[in-house]
């Protein structure tokens, strides 16, 4: 069963930016460095500049569990200390998907 991680999150004010470099960095990472990671998006919210929501997938809850132990994953931990004034977390399991990405 894939695992999927929907989190949302609420940047402190006028810390976007450094938000921004250390999320990107992380989701980079994780697809790039994590074979069990098949997906990180990052979205922002349309009308409030400091919400956003992740979208992940992983091949299972393991290969999620791995994903915290990743040397950029850490390294995001402390930026996020910094940087979050809230985090909220929906693990599930990914029941279909659908994309263009996968149609061409």
């Amino acid at each position: 069963m894939v695992f999927s991680l929907v989190v949302q999150m609420e940047v402190r004010p006028g810390r976007r930016e450094e938000f921004l470099a250390g999320m990107t960095e992380n989701a980079r990472s994780s697809v790039r460095e994590e074979p069990g990671c098949l997906r990180f998006d990052v979205c922002s919210v349309e009308g409030d500049e400091n919400r956003f929501y992740l979208y992940e997938l992983y091949v299972d809850a393991a290969a999620h569990a791995a994903h915290k132990q990743m040397p950029h994953f850490l390294e995001w931990r402390k930026t996020a200390e910094r940087v979050l004034a809230s985090q909220s977390n929906t693990p599930g399991t990914l029941v279909a998907t659908n994309s263009a990405e996968a149609a061409a």
